[in-house]
């Protein structure tokens, strides 16, 4: 049992790392990337396909309210990105949650995130060139340019586009006026090439998209970089447009009621919302890119989270302003609002904006994913052609590829559907396992200078479970309901329970030993995010974890660096 907790030592690694040694995670990278790189990467990764596409379906949820989501998830991610600065100070090499993991918890630990962080990087990305493709589309048609339906989605979209045209016809529905889903899926039902009796539909821009951009992120980080602040330039600039324009129409009227649905239809949307976050912890992942890692990361991290906090709550009450929140479930829901008030050119500049915002965001992505197998290879975790460094570009090569292979086979034929609900639990896991890990990181010697980013101390003995038991106090109808029928209860209301076991359990701790509030209100605010996902997307994410232990075992456990 002990071989599998067994841990990494800070020391060592920092001393391997400053020495080059790759062991330690050190040497063989270009060190580029400054505050400024640093923050516009993440400002890349956070705002594309939630900006543009699922605050659309939040918003129909929640109402104008979405701004609070907005706050709440921030304030969460606030916490965590906090402890990775911490992490990041202390630990300026590769790996991201994965290496922190490793030096916390020990390689069992370490080996779970770095296989969850799958989820949110490399299946994450077939979510964002899935919306990529849908905004590509979108704006070849405002050039009157229109692929064949059967190369422009997948077949269970496809399938439900059909079906909406059928009933649209059965009503009498013209063609022309039906919606763009509908058209689409109609002519790539009826139009599709056979192979026997498979109809050929192939969501091709999608796959292209991510071949193009890996290749991006296989000749260098230095292209990669001016590639990254270029577009997110261009859509600050578009952002900041629409916000100024659309308060010019925004009608109050439209925000009675705020909260239509009540908190509950606000929290419905948390897997829309918290996916819109997802990809600020990418930038741990370049540490060994950076000039200053122990002073710039934390910065890049936190500057990223603010700025785009402040534009997704305008975005969000200048949408919900301008129509109704019952009008915003649909793909592009920032082009129809300007569609809507006959500002069309608004919306092909916003559609433009939106294929250059899931750009960036694949970008990163496709970044960040080799770099997590990169360090897991050097761990001996995995095999050693996943640590390879690209002689000429100094880039993981064979990572790089492989995950632009991965992400860009499913993106032709997988609906995105429940994969963004899937994304979110891998990520919240990954930071609920930061926060935590922040709590068990050695003592720094007082004697010792400290450079870089410190996460300041705030005693949580008394606030910790002060705030719990409010919580308690406040969810006791909920508590009792669940308890009563536990023999029939979703498993929601199950894994509701199971984390006022933890919250209540973590607030006796945080009594006993004086624990930090912001890791553990971080780690709190995560769990809690993560039971308000669909239960089939929890299943899904068991399913993964257990494959991911079987390769463990089979593979990594013994091969590992320190079985040695």
């Amino acid at each position: 049992m002990s071989s599998l907790f067994r841990k990494k030592s800070i020391e060592k690694i920092t001393a391997e790392a400053a020495a080059g040694n790759n062991d330690g995670h050190g040497g063989g990278l270009k060190k580029v990337l400054g505050v400024k790189d640093l923050t516009f990467m993440g400002i890349a990764a956070v705002i594309g396909a939630g900006i543009f596409s699922t605050i659309g379906s939040a918003a129909y949820n929640g109402g104008p309210g979405i701004a609070f989501l907005f706050v709440i998830t921030a304030v969460t991610c606030g916490f965590s990105a906090l402890c990775y600065a911490e992490f990041a100070s202390r630990i300026p090499i590769s790996g991201s949650a994965y290496t922190y993991a490793y030096v916390s918890f020990g390689e069992l630990v370490a080996w779970i995130i770095g296989w969850a962080l799958i989820l949110e990087y490399a299946i994450g990305n077939i979510v964002v060139a899935i919306s990529w493709s849908g905004y590509f589309n979108n704006l070849l048609e405002g050039f009157h340019i229109s692929l064949p339906g059967w190369l422009a989605t997948n077949a269970s979209n496809a399938q439900l586009g059909y079906e909406e045209a059928l009933k649209a016809m059965a009503a009498g529905e013209a063609p022309e006026t039906m919606t763009k889903h509908a058209r689409l899926g109609y002519d790539a039902i009826m139009n599709a090439p056979m192979i026997g009796s498979w109809k050929v539909i192939l969501n091709l821009p999608a796959f292209f998209i991510v071949m193009i951009i890996t290749g991006l992120a296989y000749i260098g980080i230095k292209e990669s970089k001016k590639s990254t602040n270029l577009m997110v330039i261009f859509k600050l600039a578009v952002i900041v447009g629409i916000i100024v324009l659309g308060f010019f129409y925004v009608d109050t009227d439209n925000w009675t009621p705020f909260l239509p649905n009540g908190f509950g239809g606000v929290l419905a949307g948390v897997s829309a919302v918290f996916y819109a976050y997802i990809g600020f912890d990418a930038i741990s992942t370049t540490a060994e890119e950076c000039k200053d890692p122990q002073r710039d990361l934390p910065k890049g991290m936190i500057y990223s989270l603010l700025i785009c906090t402040v534009l997704y709550i305008l975005v969000a009450l200048v949408l919900t302003g301008m129509v109704h929140y019952s009008e915003l479930k649909v793909d592009d829901p920032l082009a129809y609002v300007f569609d809507k008030l006959n500002m069309n050119k608004i919306g092909y500049i916003i559609s433009i904006s939106a294929v250059v915002a899931t750009t960036s965001v694949l970008l990163v992505f496709q970044m960040g994913q080799p770099r997590i197998w990169m360090s897991m290879s050097r761990d001996g975790l995995l095999p050693k052609k996943f640590a390879e460094v690209h002689p000429k570009y100094q880039t993981p090569g064979f990572s790089t590829i492989l995950t632009g292979l991965i992400v860009a086979i499913p993106s032709l034929f997988i609906s995105s559907g429940f994969m963004t609900d899937l994304t979110s639990i891998g990520t919240l896991f990954a930071f609920v396992l930061v926060c935590f890990g922040v709590l068990v990181l050695p003592k720094m010697n007082q004697n010792v200078a400290r450079k870089g980013f410190k996460l300041p101390y705030i005693n949580g003995k008394f606030i910790i479970p002060i705030l719990v038991l409010i919580m308690t106090w406040f969810s006791r109808g909920r508590i009792n309901d669940a308890f009563a029928n536990l023999g029939h209860e979703g498993f929601q209301e199950v894994l509701f329970l199971v984390f006022m076991l933890i919250a209540l359990v973590t607030a006796f701790f945080s009594f006993k030993n004086s624990f930090s509030f912001i890791p553990v209100a971080g780690a709190l605010c995560c769990l809690y995010l993560m039971i308000e996902i669909p239960a089939i997307s929890w299943l899904w994410f068991f399913g993964w974890m257990s494959l991911g232990l079987i390769i463990y075992f089979l593979y990594g456990k013994n091969k590992s660096k320190l079985a040695s």
